[in-house]
């Protein structure tokens, strides 16, 4: 019999594995502050590229539909932000054109949005349109970073996205840089993690840091989408990457210039990887005992 003390220090259950592989692909673009129908419009043009190159999955960077440019969020919300209704449905025509291009290529996609809830918050949120053009605001971003707090707020659930049985968390930009965020999606059985971000001009020893780390924490696959190029001080260093569950990079793109790049993930390789690195199955349920403090 096993007792109640053994019982709750139990690890949790480690979810079972794909069995078929995923094309996903990592995009890296600069999309037009204010510009919500031609960002959508570009956003068509590249999920196209995507399905072009056999992915199934396409992720876009952080606040793609507006542009990550808070001088533009800031003064006109109105006309940067898309309304979601209380079931997460988004019904903008300015979004047709991304709708059409999930349609024709079987494809999920994940894009940047900003996101008027009705109970009016205002959120950073990753859209998902799925194959048949039905748009969600699927997750709100949970760590804010400076100044995102002066113009939205936090989400306060993570979210997974389940796509020819592979799972997979949701995160956006910041909530990367926390081992938590990606480790809550780990332990909900994520195989995979996907990012829209907005890193920034100089920043790239962290970029290609943080999500590298991520994959190898949680034994998953990570895909990094980033914007890239624009005026600074809102310029940004594309290096969109797909991680391996290992951390090591499959394909990544350079600090300039549009890029979509398709990587698959391979059960396969997830479940030796998860054989040889036992990190999710090992993880204790708990924080686990206290600390001993040592003098010196």
């Amino acid at each position: 019999m096993t007792s109640p003390r053994a019982a709750a220090s139990a690890p949790p259950p480690v979810t079972p594995l794909p069995t078929v592989p995923l094309a996903v692909a990592a995009v890296q673009a600069e999309p037009v502050p204010g510009d919500v129908a031609g960002n959508a419009r570009a956003a068509g043009a590249l999920a196209g590229r995507a399905t072009d190159a056999g992915a199934r999955v396409v992720v876009l960077p952080e606040l793609f539909l507006p542009a990550y440019h808070p001088p533009t969020l800031a003064a006109d919300p109105a006309g940067t932000d898309v309304l979601a209704d209380a079931a997460g449905l988004v019904d903008d025509p300015r979004l047709d054109p991304l709708r059409a291009a999930a349609r024709a290529g079987g494809l999920t996609v994940v894009v940047g949005a900003a996101v008027r809830l009705p109970d009016r918050r205002r959120t950073i949120a990753a859209l998902v349109v799925d194959p048949a053009g039905t748009v969600r605001a699927g997750y709100h971003k949970q760590q804010l970073w400076g100044d995102e707090r002066d113009l939205f707020d936090p989400g306060d659930r993570g979210a997974t996205l389940v796509v020819d049985g592979w799972r997979l968390g949701l995160g956006i930009c910041y909530d990367g840089c926390f081992p938590e965020h990606g480790r809550a999606a780990a332990a909900d059985g994520a195989h995979g993690y996907l990012c829209p971000s907005g890193y920034l001009a100089g920043s790239a020893h962290r970029r290609d840091l943080y999500y590298a780390a991520r994959a190898l924490d949680n034994t998953m696959y990570v895909v990094f989408a980033n914007a890239v190029d624009g005026a600074d001080p809102w310029r940004f260093n594309g290096g969109a990457a797909v991680y391996d569950p290992q951390g090591r990079p499959l394909v990544r793109g350079a600090d300039t210039g549009t890029d979509v790049l398709v990587a698959t993930c391979d059960p396969a390789l997830l479940a030796d990887t998860r054989t040889a690195h036992t990190m999710l199955a090992d993880r204790p349920a708990g924080p686990g005992a206290g600390r001993t403090q040592l003098a010196g």
